[in-house]
Parts: C-alpha cells; sequence; structure tokens
C-alpha cells in the first residue's frame, strides 16, 4: 500500500441553495446583476417611499401586472366559494411571485433570481396595503369606475365578513410595513449571492455551473 498517496481534493460543498454559487462566475453576466440589483435597490426605495394611505401606489409601474393576477387569482379560487374567491385577487397577486422565485430557485438552482422573485412579492404586498387601509373609508378608485362605498371593494367584504373592519387601516400600515421589511430582505439576500459570486469571478464563461 502506497503510504505517501496524495489526498484527493474535496468537492466543493455549498452551505444552502439559498447561497448557491456557480464555481465559475462569468464577469459579463456578473457585473449584469450588479446592475440589476442597483435598479431593482433604486427602485424598491421609491416604491416603499410611495404614500399608502391614499393609493399613490396605484400609479406605479408594477401596479398593472400585478392587477393580471389579481384579477386571474380571482377566477382561479372561485372554484373554493364566493368567500375564497373574493380573497383569491390578493392571492393571485401574492402567490405568483413566491411561484416564481420558487422555480427559479428549486429548477434553476438560481438564488439570485429567487431573490428578486421574493422582492417582487414584498412590492405586491406594498400593493395590497393600500386597498385594505382604504376599506375602512373608501376612497380608491375601482376598476368599475366607482369607490368601494357602492359596492366591489374586497377588503371590506373581507374585513366586515372577519369582523375587522374597523382593524383595516391598521392592517394595511402593518402590510406595508412588512412588504418593506421583505423587498429590504430580499436585496440583502440578492447581494450576499453577489458577493460570494464575486470571489468565483473567471473572465468569460460559457456555462455558469
Amino acid at each position: 500500500m502506497d503510504r505517501h498517496r496524495r489526498p484527493q481534493p474535496q468537492e466543493d460543498t455549498q452551505p444552502s441553495l439559498l447561497l448557491r454559487v456557480p464555481r465559475r462566475v462569468d464577469s459579463t453576466a456578473f457585473w449584469s446583476r450588479v446592475a440589476l440589483w442597483c435598479a431593482f435597490a433604486v427602485w424598491g426605495v421609491v416604491l416603499i417611499r410611495l404614500d399608502f394611505r391614499d393609493g399613490e401606489m396605484g400609479g406605479a409601474f408594477l401596479h398593472r401586472p400585478l392587477l393580471v393576477f389579481h384579477e386571474a387569482g380571482h377566477v382561479v379560487f372561485a372554484l373554493l366559494g364566493h368567500w375564497m374567491a373574493v380573497a383569491g385577487g390578493t392571492l393571485g397577486q401574492l402567490l405568483m411571485p413566491l411561484i416564481l422565485g420558487g422555480a427559479l430557485l428549486l429548477t434553476n438552482r438560481d438564488p439570485f433570481g429567487a431573490a428578486l422573485g421574493l422582492w417582487l412579492f414584498g412590492v405586491s404586498l406594498l400593493d395590497v396595503a393600500p386597498y385594505m387601509y382604504d376599506a375602512l373609508h373608501p376612497q380608491l378608485m375601482l376598476l368599475s369606475g366607482t369607490t368601494g362605498e357602492e359596492g366591489g371593494h374586497d377588503w371590506i367584504y373581507l374585513f366586515s365578513s372577519l369582523g375587522w373592519l374597523p382593524r383595516s387601516q391598521f392592517v394595511g400600515n402593518l402590510t406595508h410595513k412588512l412588504g418593506a421589511v421583505v423587498v429590504i430582505v430580499s436585496l440583502l439576500w440578492a447581494a450576499w449571492v453577489l458577493l460570494r459570486q464575486h470571489a468565483r469571478l473567471d473572465g468569460t464563461v460559457l456555462n455558469e455551473d
């Protein structure tokens, strides 16, 4: 037996899928991700600073795409009864970014992309908060062209059915704060992934893995 055999190199282990990085990182792709992170960071701060109490979020660019998933949620969850059909609008727009982020993490093993999916979930919470806050004294204009006083306001119905209507502004305020925290956490997660990727920059890499 050769007692002087050289030890075999151990495999590079990853701490978890949440922080996984390729063994070799393409420089161009990395700096593109850094630029994307900077854009999402600035965008996130702008959205957090919008006044949710007067529905300013409704004028943001992302409100329209989120509204598509909101309306789709009403249709999908209608299979579970009227109450779930109404709640399904909010559930639809909250579940969509979570499903997107989960797919990027589990299927593509892309924690950076998953972090941006979490960012979108946080923004979706910011988008829901004004609607909740508005339930007590409805002023926001709905798709019908009327305010919630004339019917069709999801959260007036939901809060009333739960006996929470007097607390609607508190819940809306809390939801906005939660959305802000999620946006910040997602950016910190993405930044940590980028920091780990920076340590493995290796020029031009055709297939990061």
